[in-house]
């Protein structure tokens, strides 16, 4: 079994194409198929089922992918803690952020001081709900990501730790007939508003849900909106009121208590919430067991920014 081979065969398996495979890898078709038939053989098992309008894994095939990308992932690293010996002078860090950050420190310095120290590595970022990140994490194709779950949302086999948190808050038209008041529970939001909502699976939607379900409120009709600045100012224009963390309302300093920028529209109101549980955490993941020297270097920079870690 070569390496090559198993490159190959991920290729195929995220593609469900020989086609699109073979042009990924920079390879003849013919020839990643006479490899794909040579790690079959190596295997002893078909890894994949192929009709005339699909691909897709056999059952042998599953159970190879995740060790596949493990045993790749493992030369990446070893090729990586190498390079560190002569200073971290390449490498290659994949991280996955969240959108909405409720820590008291601005992410793209974190970025450009990584960057700065170690300019020869290759950094990816990406951006996906926070279930989807973590999951990609364990899975080996995120090296490091930070999201927006609680400690008890971060799947096993990941090390994390907080960065930060905020209460969560409403934000409502200015004509709304809870505007006049500074705190509410969720139940007391009436139907007539619909709730504008953040993606699904991301940590902030399943925050807002939790906080539905303590308060035995469900939300109304709403809808879905993939960035949390739309869904303020759509909450400013009167299309429905909106349940975001307090830092994406008053700024990064709103999470320690200092003054900072009011983002938040002429149109509309902020209102505090009693639940005390309902709070958008922001951790960050990534797999303890095995940490490449991009990803310590990573949590390095990232710790020299934590208020709460730096000494």
């Amino acid at each position: 079994m070569e390496l090559r081979h198993l490159k190959y065969f991920l290729a195929v398996a995220e593609t469900r194409n020989f086609t699109r495979a073979a042009a990924r890898c920079y390879v003849a078709q013919s020839a990643l198929s006479q490899q794909i038939a040579r790690l079959e053989k190596d295997v002893g098992a078909p890894l994949f089922i192929r009709t005339s309008r699909s691909v897709r894994l056999t059952a042998a095939g599953e159970l190879l992918e995740p060790l596949a990308r493990r045993i790749l992932a493992d030369v990446d690293n070893a090729q990586d803690a190498l390079d560190a010996l002569a200073g971290l002078r390449r490498g290659r860090l994949r991280l996955g952020l969240v959108q909405t950050m409720a820590v008291s420190f601005d992410m793209v310095e974190v970025l450009a001081a990584y960057r700065a120290r170690h300019s020869g590595v290759d950094l990816r970022v990406s951006n996906a709900p926070s279930s989807r990140m973590a999951d990609a994490v364990l899975a080996g194709t995120l090296d490091v990501a930070v999201v927006g779950l609680a400690a008890p949302q971060v799947p096993d086999g990941l090390a994390h730790r907080t960065l930060g948190s905020a209460p969560l808050v409403v934000v409502v038209p200015r004509e709304h007939p809870l505007a006049d008041r500074d705190v509410i529970g969720l139940a007391d939001l009436p139907d007539s508003h619909p709730l504008i909502q953040f993606t699904r699976g991301t940590g902030l939607r399943r925050q807002v849900e939790a906080a539905f379900t303590r308060a035995g409120a469900e939300a109304g009709g709403h809808f879905e909106v993939g960035q949390v600045r739309d869904m303020i100012r759509l909450a400013a224009r009167g299309v429905g009121v909106t349940v975001v963390p307090r830092s994406a309302v008053e700024g990064p300093g709103s999470v320690m208590g200092l003054d900072s920028a009011d983002l938040l529209p002429r149109g509309a109101r902020m209102l505090r919430l009693t639940d005390p549980e309902a709070v958008h955490h922001v951790r960050v993941v990534h797999d303890g067991t095995r940490p490449a020297p991009a990803v310590e270097a990573f949590l390095e920079v990232l710790e020299g920014f934590d208020p709460d870690r730096s000494v």
